[in-house]
């Protein structure tokens, strides 16, 4: 391994935003109180970055893909594999993996994408939903797993399947539930419509598995909304990625609190390392994350965390709930202020994608960053935001430039000819 200084990526998932009218026109990171963030900015090179290129909007993982130095335009396969490996389902070659949704259906239209925000009893729904596929469907094996709050995933294992199929999620309340169907280009491939047949035949099976489930009765009986439906999206094939030790020569850990970036982690070798007090949510537990990066830095040359909750916030179109979530993610850089060695520690500050409140889904927009600590030279910028990061020294740079920008800093990349 390189000798040079600790490298660390910290992420506020879906951070960067629009203006919203009711902040005066400022974002939601603009208007939130983050001293730690601007004491970042205020020491740092700052600028904007686009996790693949201008105006793409991503997921969750093609942006983390592209800011560990992985293409994905040349190694994404899908959603459904990260989502699998993450929950702890070996995705082996041949199979077909879903990321998926436990929702509320009534009359098979989609009233809430996400059930209420379920965090407690998906486990024995997952349960139930195995049992009741224990012996497959016409010969295909079918794993179902939960994840964090409403998310699961699907691995289908078994011969004659393609993943050229549609998803049944259609990302939107108010409409029914769309068929899975082959894509146009497999339309009258014999493989895509077996498995169109069988995703469909599982979703309808789970649904009456699950729709008087005793805990969706329990739901129902205190006002809550059942996870009656499965949804699945995002089907992918188990992707080929060298470890992340061999491509960058560096130690590499993660610590975050969804499977589908826990699952990437996990693929590309990394020591993907546990905070139980970490749940994906506004109650996450923001300064035990912090303490875990200060720990784990001590035996890593370098560290990826991501705190989920902005990008909850964002989803929901609750420009309050985004902006305290934006103060426990400046909590937690305090913390990483007040206890590392700068003298030996690079950070990079930003966001996998952004989640404008306005928009209640990802967007295009491109993301500030700040990067502090060994190596930097500081610009002018005072403040951690869209339009003051936008004056930065680093001006405007893509996802796959930042690993290299955090190597530079940390005198860890060979020079590039003699």
């Amino acid at each position: 391994m390189h000798e040079g200084s600790t490298q660390i990526i910290f992420l506020g998932d879906g951070m960067g935003g629009r203006p919203v009218p009711s902040l005066g026109g400022q974002t939601c990171l603009e208007a939130a109180a983050t001293p730690a963030l601007d004491k970042v900015a205020q020491g740092g090179e700052c600028g904007y970055m686009d996790p693949v290129s201008p105006g793409v909007a991503v997921g969750s993982d093609t942006g983390h893909m592209a800011i560990l130095g992985y293409d994905p335009s040349e190694y994404y396969t899908g959603r459904g594999p990260f989502e699998a490996k993450g929950v702890g389902i070996d995705v082996r070659p041949g199979d077909l993996a879903f990321r998926c949704n436990f929702t509320t259906a009534e009359d098979n239209v989609i009233t809430d994408r996400r059930a209420g925000r379920i965090t407690e009893g998906t486990a024995q729904l997952a349960a139930a939903v195995n049992e009741a596929f224990r012996d497959g469907i016409q010969g295909v094996d079918v794993i179902f797993k939960e994840s964090v709050a409403h998310r699961a995933a699907l691995v289908l294992r078994g011969k004659d399947l393609d993943p050229r199929v549609t998803d049944v999620d259609p990302h939107e309340a108010g409409v029914e539930v769309p068929l899975c169907e082959p894509l146009p280009e497999a339309s009258n491939n014999a493989a895509a419509q077996r498995t169109a047949w069988i995703v469909n035949e599982f979703v309808h099976r789970a649904h009456e598995i699950l729709q008087d489930h005793p805990v969706n009765q329990e739901r129902q009986a205190q006002g809550a909304l059942p996870a009656n439906i499965v949804l699945p999206r995002g089907v992918g094939t188990a992707p080929d990625l060298s470890p992340f030790s061999e491509r960058h020569n560096l130690s590499g850990a993660m610590i975050v609190e969804v499977d589908l970036v826990r699952g990437l982690g996990l693929y590309l070798g990394m020591d993907v390392v546990a905070v139980p007090t970490a749940t994906g949510g506004m109650d996450t537990d923001e300064m035990a994350i912090a303490q875990a990066v200060v720990e784990v830095a001590r035996g890593h040359e370098f560290i990826l965390c991501n705190i989920k909750a902005p990008d909850l916030g964002g989803h929901d179109g609750n420009a309050e709930q985004k902006m305290a979530a934006i103060a426990k993610v400046d909590h937690a850089v305090g913390y990483l202020l007040d206890n590392l060695d700068w003298d030996s520690t690079v950070l990079m500050l930003g966001a996998d994608h952004c989640t404008p409140v306005t928009l209640q889904d990802h967007s295009g927009d491109a993301i500030p960053i700040a990067f502090y600590g060994h190596g930097v030279r500081p610009d002018n910028v005072q403040t951690y935001g869209e339009r003051a990061c936008a004056h930065g020294s680093v001006h405007r740079i893509r996802g796959l430039d930042v690993i290299n920008i955090l190597g530079n800093y940390a005198g860890t990349l060979h020079k590039f000819g003699s």
